[in-house]
């Protein structure tokens, strides 16, 4: 992972935000190649989605009404428990504490648990009172969507923070009696009790702070697409089932930021909630299922790179909800989310607001809430997995070198135009070049250095050709295209290198 994280640095695809003053962490600035590539990917997105019949576009305000995030549960709910260590100051969400737990420290602890359980009778008694009150509903007991942990079987639990209800409230008690050490400075007993974080950024309209005026930063895009639902539907006459696509900034106030872009403060997401007609939902899910998962591989990803997650605890509003996991160099991390959401964003959106929020079917002449399939797609940690996925280091003639294998479609320069020697005209060709497939293509202008050396750049930041001007050219207006991945040459007409490129690209 530092090796590409130098990289994006040192070639100009992501910067630290803020650097001159110290960096703002889970902050980052794309760079020249980044914010190409970036675009790229959110391009061939939009693409996919809207360019067909039954998606439609917007560009909802990151701004909205408060309302509207008491109606999806953001206020309430968008929390996490959190500690702190009290002698290094570190500070952890408890999940993310539960997963860097080493195996032998959780069993230390719920071992030690186990015979505070067993041995002190009052505190027994207030454990299995609390655990009973945190539990599932028999409901979802019997249909084996949640797994309690009581204090008999303690010893079994296992570090699977997919696996976590009950788990996290004995993880809890566990921090609070001072078993569970501090990953940073290994104290135990050092950690506040949990406490919950709302995870949205707070700020105000106009001139006076106070609550009368308080707003959010979103925390997601897709609530900007449920409040414009019937605007959408009744503008662009649509007919169920449709979706509406977004691509834009959502802001989470993460407790820890980690692993370069994977958990950040500010990033983008890429957001298609699909409305469909309720009993209709599973083989529309299904079917997104397969989209997007052939998507990913279309630009590239091989599959063993990729896997579904199913989700075992689902919310209380979902019926269905699968993840799409890249195998990150730390381990296998969400890229994208596809769920079953049924009614309940657009049954809270009319609850809240005192506005129908149903759709009124012509043929059965019937009124009712749609049901969402919903997918959404980080995209920085797509272009972060597409990164990881293209970085490859090869020896080739003694020599190492780094390429990134990305797809044509989503290099940020899509060829190199380079001049053998700049004499003999060979660079005034070069340039009119450039100049001339700018029109249609991003491509770069290099005459600096050897020429194997300029290609070993062109290879650095994924460039999959590279036209170089030589003495030949002069001759017969032919000049040799070099493919980055196989570094094989030919020899192509200029007259062809629009064909060439588009076919390609």
């Amino acid at each position: 992972m530092d090796k590409i994280v130098s990289l994006a640095k040192r070639r100009g695809f992501v910067f630290q935000s803020s650097e001159i003053y110290g960096g703002l962490n889970g902050c980052w600035d794309y760079g020249p190649l980044g914010v190409e590539m970036l675009n790229n990917l959110k391009q061939l997105w939009w693409r996919s989605m809207t360019y067909r019949d039954d998606i439609e576009g917007i560009d909802a305000a990151i701004l909205m009404h408060p309302r509207v995030w008491e109606a999806s549960g953001h206020v309430a709910n968008f929390t996490d428990p959190m500690v702190d260590c009290k002698q290094c100051k570190a500070r952890y969400r408890v999940d993310v504490l539960l997963e860097q737990s080493s195996d032998k420290a959780l069993k230390n602890a719920f071992e030690k648990l186990r015979e505070k359980l067993l041995s002190d009778e009052s505190y027994r008694n207030g454990f299995q009172q609390q655990l009973n009150t945190s539990s599932p509903s028999s409901e979802d007991i019997e249909t084996g969507k949640v797994k309690t942990i009581s204090y008999e079987n303690l010893d079994t639990a296992k570090p699977d923070p997919r696996e976590f209800f009950s788990q996290e409230f004995v993880f809890q008690e566990a921090i609070k009696l001072g078993f569970i050490p501090c990953p940073t400075c290994g104290n135990k007993g050092t950690f506040t009790e949990a406490r919950q974080f709302n995870l949205m950024f707070k700020t105000f309209i106009g001139p006076v702070e106070d609550s009368n005026n308080v707003v959010y930063l979103r925390p997601e895009t897709a609530q900007g697409i449920f409040v414009n639902f019937l605007n959408v539907q009744s503008a662009s006459r649509q007919k169920l089932p449709f979706g509406i696509a977004q691509i834009g900034k959502a802001f989470r106030n993460e407790i820890n930021t980690k692993n370069f872009l994977f958990r950040t403060r500010e990033f983008e997401q890429m957001e298609m909630q699909y409305f469909v007609k309720p009993g209709e939902e599973d083989k529309w899910f299904e079917y997104w299922r397969e989209e997007r998962m052939k998507w990913f591989l279309d630009l590239g990803m091989k599959p063993e790179h990729l896997q579904w997650h199913k989700h075992d605890k689902l919310a209380h509003y979902a019926k269905a909800a699968f993840d799409i996991e890249f195998k990150f160099p730390f381990g296998w991390g969400e890229i994208e989310g596809i769920h079953s959401r049924t009614d309940f964003d657009l049954g809270n959106h009319e609850k809240y607001s005192g506005k129908a929020m149903r759709y009124y079917d012509e043929q059965t002449r019937e009124k009712f809430v749609p049901y969402v399939i919903e997918t959404s797609v980080g995209a920085s940690r797509s272009f972060m997995a597409f990164l990881c996925a293209a970085y490859d280091e090869e020896m080739v003639e003694g020599e190492m070198r780094t390429v990134l294998h990305l797809h044509p479609k989503l290099a940020p320069m899509k060829a190199a135009i380079l001049p053998l020697v700049n004499r003999d005209g060979m660079d005034e060709i070069a340039r009119k070049l450039t100049k001339d497939v700018q029109r249609y293509a991003r491509v770069f202008y290099d005459d600096s250095g050897a020429i194997g050396r300029r290609y070993r750049r062109q290879d650095e930041i994924g460039t999959p050709f590279c036209f170089t001007v030589d003495s030949q050219t002069l001759q017969d207006q032919t000049l040799t295209v070099r493919e980055r991945d196989s570094m094989k040459q030919e020899r192509i007409a200029i007259s062809r290198i629009k064909e060439y490129l588009l076919e390609r690209i």
